[in-house]
């Protein structure tokens, strides 16, 4: 299964839209309109405009991307910017779609290439355009030798997202080495007061919203590790300083990548902003023989006028229509339950089952065994890799428990984490050479693990096979995909040293393989994106993953911090958040069942409580919550969101509105971290209703303040908004809007 990068991008072409076709599931696509006169190309759709020309040099430069312009509008061919200095070369300050390194170059390139004369110069230029469906490909070609690149451009019609990938192809008659490889170079026009905000963070602290201005220099975001990262994550926008919530540019992107990757934002002398996102050159290179081709990833690029509120609506509606399994319209997120932190290792059949008919009393829908199930598997250090039942556990198989499980109404599921293994384990003693490794080096474990090498052919047979025979011989309807350790040693022995450092690249490709003919084999089969909490969340892995799991960390009060880090770039149609005990395990603090429930119910609803310390109040509770959810799920994973109140920087509040998208349904949630002093409470003004329809509020758990009507116009809760009686602390209160018709 090792293919080429070649491979890859058919193998997507027919699969899942691939960094060569970016093919999107169902949908219209803007098509390009041309000016063949003035070299212009031009994309309208989702309310905005990109435009990018070819200069007199035969150079492919931007030209204009923000609000949506007018279809008379012509725009000015593309001009070569001048420096204002004697030792600012043009190339360095024109805002080039795809430079190569070469011709004076200082800014960040989008490609640089090596040949084997030593000559680390690439001139490209334009040499043809043509349409493939409603995608743009555009022809570049270095002007001295035979380095083809290929630039593939396609913008969704209704939201105005842009994906854009590149192709660079050796037809020399010897070897070239590419150095450095970006997916697009994206720029804007000089202004002082832009804006950069990311993502980063840590185990249990995942996805931190950071800004910065922009000033002179460069900034990169970035992830060495193999995998996506915790540290940072593949998402950027850029704004202005009086850029808000709800109002104002935003320019996003994110890379459709789950390897090691590179965000690159910096200030040209000129003041102009460029950004180039793709492979993290760190400890990269890429050798193509004469007739070899390498593909970059997606890089997924959006304009909103309307905030970031209006910039995370746009882009979660294109993730649910285009990117995500069963697009448009993806599959409902059921309420899941985890046993790990009832059972850890200590997994049976008899106590599987007793936990799974207490899941049922409450209405979970999907059971899924954790970590334990397998192989010598008794604790973290023995097993991994050894995906057999553990005939001691279940001495039946997994069969009478998936039995049981079904019987009670409910889905089976199952823990697993393929790309890993422990030396302790019958894997690895018979193939310890299938691990990523240096010869004669040491072999660094984390968590008493190493890294499986997916890029050997073997391996990815095996994984696929063991995989397929555990799903296909027993009625299991969901994975929680798990990867929990970094890489290190990164080597790949069984191939020329010169074409090792491919091992970034085939990996993943060949992880995206893997799932893919997996999902194929079971069409029915869902799987969870996990990678120790919220170390693999992209655009890459969500085209084959249901669901991802957003951080370790369930801390309630945690989790609203993070999943409004997670929203400004993903949509909660992916987002599992759980509903665990108190004291929580990360931090000690103890919250209410309630507040827990409340928290967790604003992406999809999971429980990993132990359910035998339960009381029958909680299980009351319990289930009242759980059917609220049922009713309000589809808004809450598939409506617009609306940022209200950020919970960041400490603020003693937050507040999320979540809207049908016919609006005619609206989910409030409401939580305070204390009160003190006797300060009031501030009301809450809601967002994104019909103004003249007819909302009935009903309280799903907390109360309104007092004099609050019970039914009021849309207008009337977007203008005058809504007070929660909130008092203590870490209190939270939720509450449904219902139109009733319209006057």
């Amino acid at each position: 299964m090792t293919g080429t990068n070649e491979t890859r991008r058919k193998v997507f072409l027919g699969l899942l839209g691939s960094a060569a076709s970016l093919a999107f599931t169902g949908g219209a696509r803007a098509r390009a309109l041309v000016d063949d006169a003035g070299k212009v190309f031009r994309f309208d759709g989702g309310g905005s405009s990109y435009a990018f020309g070819v200069n007199a040099e035969g150079q492919l430069q931007s030209l204009y991307w923000g609000p949506a312009l007018d279809a008379s509008d012509k725009l000015p061919a593309a001009v070569i910017v001048e420096g204002n200095s004697s030792n600012e070369v043009p190339i360095a300050v024109t805002p080039y779609e795809f430079a190569g390194f070469g011709g004076g170059l200082t800014t960040e390139p989008a490609l640089k290439v090596r040949f084997p004369d030593g000559v680390r110069d690439l001139d490209l230029r334009y040499t043809g355009h043509q349409f493939r469906g409603d995608q743009l490909l555009v022809q570049l070609k270095d002007v001295k030798r035979a380095v083809h690149v290929s630039l593939t451009y396609a913008m969704d019609e209704a939201t105005g997202i842009l994906a854009r990938s590149a192709v660079v192809e050796n037809r020399t008659g010897s070897w070239i080495q590419v150095d450095q490889m970006a997916a697009a170079c994206v720029n804007l026009p000089y202004s002082d007061d832009y804006q950069l905000s990311f993502l980063s963070g840590r185990w249990a602290g995942e996805f931190m919203l950071q800004t910065r201005a922009v000033t002179p220099g460069a900034f990169f975001v970035e992830s060495r590790k193999g995998v996506t990262s915790h540290q940072s994550n593949p998402w950027i926008a850029l704004s202005r300083n009086t850029t808000g919530e709800e109002a104002g540019p935003v320019w996003f992107g994110a890379l459709g990548w789950s390897g090691s990757w590179r965000i690159n934002v910096e200030m040209d002398a000129m003041g102009g902003v460029h950004a180039t996102a793709g492979y993290n050159p760190f400890d990269f290179n890429y050798r193509l023989k004469p007739g070899e081709s390498l593909a970059s990833p997606v890089f997924y690029a959006g304009f909103s006028n309307e905030g970031f509120g209006g910039a995370s609506r746009v882009f979660h509606r294109f993730q649910r229509e285009k990117i995500l399994p069963n697009a448009p319209v993806p599959r409902l997120r059921p309420v899941l339950y985890n046993s790990w932190e009832a059972t850890f290792f200590d997994v049976n059949e008899a106590g599987q089952m007793a936990l799974a008919e207490k899941a049922a009393s409450i209405g979970v829908e999907r059971f899924v065994v954790d970590d334990g199930w397998f192989g010598a598997r008794n604790n973290d250090k023995t097993g991994l890799g050894d995906w057999v039942v553990n005939r001691k556990k279940f001495p039946n198989g997994l069969g009478p428990l998936i039995k049981h499980v079904n019987g009670l109404g409910m889905q089976f599921g199952l823990w697993v984490e393929p790309e890993m293994v422990n030396p302790d384990s019958d894997l690895y003693r018979a193939h310890p050479d299938w691990v990523i490794n240096f010869p004669g080096r040491q072999r660094s474990e984390a968590r008493n693990q190493l890294v499986l090498n997916l890029a050997r052919k073997d391996v990815c047979e095996h994984l696929l096979k063991v995989l397929d025979d555990l799903v296909s011989s027993n009625n299991i309807e969901y994975l929680k995909w798990d990867h929990n350790r970094t890489w290190s040693e990164p080597g790949w022995p069984e191939v020329a040293p010169d074409e090792q450092q491919r091992l970034y690249v085939a990996y993943v490709d060949n992880l995206y393989r893997l799932l893919a003919e997996l999902r194929r084999r079971h069409p029915r089969l869902e799987i969870e994106s996990c990678a120790s909490g919220g170390g693999r969340v992209d655009l890459g892995i969500m085209k084959l993953t249901e669901q991802v799991w957003t951080s370790d960390n369930t801390d309630p009060y945690d989790r609203l911090v993070i999943q409004d880090g997670f929203s400004h770039a993903y949509s909660p149609a992916i987002m599992m958040a759980w509903v665990t005990d108190s004291p929580n395990f990360v931090n000690r603090r103890v919250t209410s069942l309630d507040y827990r429930f409340l928290s967790a119910m604003q992406g999809g609803l999971g429980i990993g409580a132990n359910l035998k310390h339960w009381t029958e109040d909680d299980f009351a509770k319990a289930k009242r919550l759980v059917a609220e959810y049922k009713r309000i799920r589809s808004t809450v994973q598939l409506g617009n969101l609306y940022r209200l109140v950020s919970p960041g920087n400490g603020a003693p509040r937050s507040a999320t509105l979540s809207v049908s998208q016919d609006r005619k349904q609206a989910v409030l949630f409401a939580f305070l971290h204390s009160s003190m002093m006797r300060s009031a409470q501030p009301m809450i003004q809601l967002r994104g209703l019909l103004p003249d329809a007819v909302y009935t509020l009903r309280a799903i758990s907390g109360a309104a303040a007092a004099g609050t009507p019970s039914k009021a116009s849309g207008a009337y809760w977007m203008g005058n908004g809504l007070k929660a009686a909130l008092e203590g602390d870490f209190q939270a209160a939720a509450f449904v809007l219902e139109a009733e018709g319209f006057r």
